[in-house]
């Protein structure tokens, strides 16, 4: 597991254990939107603020990355849908780990939408990359969401809890879930996990104090981190708003 190993000290900071991870794979869902359009330009904004990797797929890997020269890692991401697919929550893979190991991958990342109606599918995706994963040493990072008919509430820490937990024992090594509210919540859910938890974003939020409060109570809560893309690309300066979350996450 050297691979693993090694690839993992590329995307996490080594003194801390934790990562701000900026991911842009909204193109695929709904577009070009703000902040995406140049995507090169985004990652030397979020690369200059210490964000440690960046998340795309793999059609823009050679236009969207290490332009500036600051070392900064790189998840390539396997799954996608759009908005406009009747079902926008059914992930298909759109990439293999080979075609990431070839445009450098330090990591690959896969979305999974517990409770979906195509629930069984992706997870049985997530059980093949594992697999490759684990074949390559390439690290695993699962964006396990809670989305479906039975779902009321997809920041309830119960459904969290649950996906993180499916994330890890399918052998992710990373989970990517929503922030559940609260410190308190949060850490049954990362006590829950076997594997370092990230928060995702969410919806744009309204204030800087807003979003750097959530990623403070993910801390606190014993959070590995965040993975953040809409408040952190689409802000009015990426490269400030990263630089505040990493005093938070890294201390620095």
């Amino acid at each position: 597991m050297i691979g693993k190993e090694i690839r993992m000290e590329r995307i996490i900071n080594r003194n801390t254990g934790k990562t701000i991870i900026v991911p842009m794979d909204h193109g695929i869902t709904v577009g070009p939107i703000y902040g995406l359009v140049d995507v090169a330009e985004t990652v030397d904004k979020v690369s200059r603020g210490g964000a440690n990797a960046v998340l795309e797929h793999k059609g823009l890997v050679g236009v969207g990355h290490r332009h500036s020269g600051i070392d900064i890692g790189l998840i390539v991401h396997l799954s996608a849908s759009t908005a406009l697919a009747p079902d926008p929550n059914s992930k298909t893979l759109v990439c293999t780990i080979e075609e990431a190991i070839k445009l450098g991958a330090d990591a690959v990342s896969i979305h999974i939408n517990i409770g979906a109606n195509t629930e069984s599918e992706m997870l049985y995706n997530l059980g093949q990359v594992s697999d490759s994963c684990m074949v390559w040493g390439m690290p695993l990072l699962a964006m396990m969401y809670t989305r479906g008919d039975k779902i009321k509430n997809e920041y309830d820490v119960n459904v969290v809890k649950h996906a993180a937990r499916v994330g890890a024992e399918l052998g992710a090594d990373i989970v990517k879930v929503n922030y559940t509210g609260s410190p308190e919540s949060f850490r049954e859910v990362v006590m829950g996990c076997p594997v370092p938890v990230v928060i995702a974003g969410g919806e744009k939020t309204e204030t800087d104090e807003e979003l750097l409060e959530m990623v403070r109570g993910s801390i606190d809560a014993g959070g590995s981190g965040v993975s953040i893309g809409r408040n952190v690309f689409q802000h009015k300066d990426p490269e400030d708003i990263v630089r505040k979350i990493a005093k938070i996450v890294h201390g620095s």
